[in-house]
């Protein structure tokens, strides 16, 4: 006589869902409203305001809520901030479309800028510090983004980017080479580390290491050339101004994307 014995799978108790922390639920509100908002409390100044202008009020708003919030709500407030530019302050008035070609550029360019910079303001708040929300800092960006949208020479675009590098930096000297990746110099990473081989250096205790470090400037995912930074004698500049640097070879690539290559420096 057999007995059967019936072999019961234990019952796996389905994962609880995902909850948003209240911080990231106000953050990723106010990436809805708050471009809405502003960008209306914009129209009674629209043809007196140049639309350089209105858009970077809109950038600051996306800085905001990102150093508020999460990535994910810096993402939404910078998609919020381009359509509602486009909306309210743009020809023809409340629409989504966009007739004048500059119109088109700068927001393009607001979005693009708002992403980056919401990226950094998120990445700022995980390291306990606040990033390019300084003036002096945004004013750089700002004027690289009019650069980009205003000139159609990469050159001018890298020649203005190098300058910024070497007085944001306090480097002793900047080069850039397009589309080479010739040895292994030392490596300045999106998150303001610098890598050398296959580890990570942190400059704020480690001081730069010897030598150039390159600064890689992307377009569209592609890898478009390099900034060869050689670092001066005063002392590693702080993680914001690292973290601007990034940002400003980001904009030296979206011009690379859009106007070929450049001459190498």
């Amino acid at each position: 006589m057999t007995t059967s014995t019936a072999i019961r799978t234990p019952h796996r108790a389905r994962p609880a869902p995902r909850t948003w922390p209240p911080r990231d639920r106000v953050a990723l509100a106010a990436g809805l409203a708050l471009p809405f908002l502003v960008a209306l409390a914009l129209v009674p100044a629209r043809t007196a305001l140049s639309h350089t202008d209105a858009a970077l009020v809109l950038v600051l708003v996306v800085v905001a809520v990102a150093a508020l919030g999460s990535r994910t709500a810096g993402a939404v407030a910078a998609l919020s901030a381009a359509a509602w530019f486009d909306f309210f302050l743009t020809r023809p008035y409340q629409t989504f479309d966009i007739t004048a070609s500059a119109d088109i550029e700068t927001a393009a360019l607001l979005l693009a800028v708002g992403v980056i910079v919401s990226q950094l303001a998120a990445r700022s708040r995980k390291l306990h510090i606040i990033t390019v929300t300084d003036a002096a800092y945004l004013a750089r960006i700002h004027r690289t983004a009019d650069l980009v949208r205003s000139v159609h020479s990469a050159d001018t675009v890298v020649d203005h980017v190098r300058t910024e590098l070497t007085e944001l930096l306090g480097l002793r000297a900047c080069r850039f080479e397009y589309g080479t990746l010739t040895g292994r110099p030392p490596r300045l990473e999106n998150d303001g580390s610098v890598t050398v081989g296959r580890h990570s250096r942190n400059p704020d205790t480690d001081g730069w290491p010897d030598g150039e470090i390159e600064l890689c400037a992307y377009g569209n995912g592609h890898y478009l050339g390099r900034f060869l930074l050689t670092p001066g004698r005063g002392p590693v500049p702080t993680l914001r101004a690292r973290l601007v640097a990034v940002t400003l070879a980001d904009q030296t690539g979206a011009a690379l994307d859009t106007s070929g290559p450049v001459r190498g420096w």
